[in-house]
């Protein structure tokens, strides 16, 4: 009769899965690491299996939870926070395997596919004219949201440059009185709340 409360948690459940049927590894077969030490030691011997020069190489060897291979950065976290996994991953695809196979990179969409195909590209022509029927219908929200935003400041400069070249910029002067107004509203709004 085995006494149970003796024996380690993982030789319990190697036990029990072995009565069960569960596992067809014997306690022998499965080797579970007893420090960091042993893990750095696995995975040397396994980066000299499949003649690599960093751990990062190993990555492509094991098969990452979302498919293709593993991401170093999962494998680096895996190695802090679940070093017993990283051992079990190890054996069973480097260092158990005969010839380790390097795995495919997890599939992406190909580049471009994820355009929309509903949005409409306008060229800066194509939007002048927009403002230019805008203004004439008098509709102030299209001007608003399709008019280029410039500061104050530099609105008042183009438009003193223009009055000194005596040119006349219809359109000049309207997006300077709309963004006067845009700054009195949002000085009235502050003033209110």
């Amino acid at each position: 009769m085995i006494i149970f409360h003796k024996i380690p948690q993982y030789v319990r459940k190697l036990l029990l899965n072995k009565v069960e049927g569960r596992s067809k590894m014997t306690l022998l077969d499965k080797e579970q690491p007893k420090s960091k030490e042993e893990l750095e030691k696995l995975i040397e011997k396994a980066i000299k299996k499949i003649n690599g020069s960093k751990e990062n190489a190993l990555c492509r060897y094991i098969p990452g939870p979302s498919g293709g291979y593993m991401h170093h950065f999962t494998m680096r976290k895996l190695k802090n926070s679940n070093p017993e996994e990283l051992f079990e991953l190890l054996q069973k695809f480097i260092l158990k395997s005969e010839n380790p196979k390097t795995l495919h990179p997890k599939q992406r969409a190909p580049r471009g596919s994820r355009t929309r195909k509903d949005f409409i590209n306008f060229t800066r022509t194509d939007i002048e004219k927009i403002l230019e029927l805008a203004r004439e219908v008098g509709n102030k929200d299209l001007v608003a949201r399709f008019s280029p935003k410039r500061s104050l400041p530099s609105l008042k400069k183009e438009l003193i440059r223009s009055i000194r070249k005596n040119q006349i910029s219809q359109h000049l002067w309207t997006a300077y009185t709309e963004s006067i107004s845009v700054v009195e509203r949002s000085e009235s709004s502050t003033e209110e709340s």
